[in-house]
């Protein structure tokens, strides 16, 4: 039904070793713009200023999460037969295409923005773009469905559970390519495995008891990885700067609007307007870095200093948050050293459960079928992540402000 490329497309990867495309819709929507966009969004956002490796893109990891989603529908026996040919170039689709609507820095950008990037990627898909134009061609309504599974409304749950449920191609993908790129090892374990163990049961994925041992492996990582990556407290203050940033610039775009003429395209999010398909094309990682480079040259001090400081890595300092005394006393030396504290006294919460089994929520739940033919929830069955689930939730607190705020504390301690 969906036509062929005249021969396989073969892309190397460090990760999977090699990413084949076959079906030319694919191959058509991987070189469209809004993908090829994707090549101009780092992957991790602020954490390539802990990790100076971590240069990957999510070009690499949407390829990647299609690559997964490939093995899953063409060589797994199970899952491949309980698929329509039209059920696995959607699915195949909803993992290539799952990030098209990043901002530069990815998650940080949510924070400046406002909206969450599957609202971007859903109108790229259903509206007027060049990967519409490919799936609508290759069948009309195509789009629709792509969106559908992204959006989680499709009326096939499994096609949700590939693309976003707790044990995805999305997650698998990230986990192996974050900690090659950054040069950990949290974030390893056994996808093969994984994959090879996975079956089709009563209209959902499970496992095989026999893969268990592996998925827990792969729930430990991504504890890890959050942990260790994800949330390092240097990377949580880089996006912490650049929304600092953007709210001084909307508080002095208030009284001066002339200040967004150093840079046109921060207009739409220092005036809190809806972002245009064009306009969130047009915002990629270099935009967005030039225009903090011009804003260094800004009449105003805390919109001049804020860019110096994300643009040059020169961040803020950080400690445990302990208590509401702590918090005045810091507002307070910052005051006296002339520091404005909405700016420059900023805080924020990191938690996390590497596995919560919503009951009646599917796509939350990890099942497990026995020998005998049972299915089960993971952690009916595993010990490990009954051990996790019954465990404290870790929040991890933290106070940033100017480092040299922070030496004079310490000093006043001594």
């Amino acid at each position: 039904m969906f036509e062929r490329c005249d021969e396989v497309k073969v892309l190397r990867d460090p990760i999977h070793g090699y990413v084949n495309i076959e079906l030319k819709v694919i191959w058509d929507c991987l070189n469209a713009k809004e993908f090829q966009r994707l090549r101009r969004i780092r992957q991790l956002g602020g954490a390539y200023m802990v990790y100076h490796t971590a240069e990957h893109t999510r070009f690499a990891h949407s390829l990647g999460v299609y690559e997964i989603v490939r093995k899953m529908v063409e060589e797994n026996r199970s899952i491949r037969t309980a698929l329509s040919e039209i059920d696995r170039v959607t699915v195949m689709l909803a993992g290539l295409l799952h990030d098209l609507g990043h901002g530069p820095y990815s998650h940080s950008f949510e924070l400046i923005s406002g909206f969450q990037h599957e609202e971007m990627t859903v109108a790229i898909l259903c509206k007027n773009s060049e990967v519409h134009e490919v799936m609508e061609k290759a069948m009309p309504g195509l789009a629709e469905k792509v969106a559908q599974v992204i959006e989680g409304t499709h009326e096939n749950p499994i096609l949700i559970q590939m693309i976003s449920g707790q044990l995805d191609a999305d997650r698998m993908d990230y986990l192996l390519r974050d900690a090659y790129f950054t040069g950990t090892k949290y974030g390893e374990f056994d996808i093969q495995r994984v994959l090879r163990t996975i079956r089709v049961r009563d209209g959902k994925l499970v496992v095989k008891q026999s893969g268990m041992h592996s998925v827990e492996d792969y729930i430990m990582a991504r504890y890890h990885m959050y942990w260790q990556v994800y949330y390092h407290p240097v990377a949580r203050c880089y996006e912490l700067l650049m929304k600092a940033f953007f709210q001084r610039l909307r508080d002095v775009a208030q009284s001066d609007p002339s200040v967004l003429d150093r840079f046109r395209p921060f207009a739409s999010l220092a005036l809190n307007e809806t972002m245009t398909i064009e306009q969130h094309f047009s915002m990629d990682e270099p935009c967005f870095n030039y225009g903090l480079a011009q804003f260094q040259q800004a009449k105003d001090p805390i919109l001049s200093d804020l860019a110096y400081r994300i643009v040059n890595r020169h961040l803020f300092g950080y400690e445990d948050w302990i208590s509401q005394a702590q918090q005045d006393f810091c507002q307070s030396r910052l005051l006296s050293s002339g520091y404005d504290p909405r700016y420059y006294l900023l805080s924020d919460e990191a938690r996390q459960r590497p596995y919560v089994p919503y009951k009646g929520d599917r796509k939350s739940l990890i099942y497990v079928v026995t020998p005998q033919e049972e299915v089960q929830e993971l952690s009916e069955v595993s010990e490990i992540v009954s051990a996790l689930i019954r465990g404290k939730s870790v929040n991890d607190v933290k106070l940033y402000y100017p480092k040299e705020i922070l030496r004079k504390k310490a000093d006043h301690e001594a």
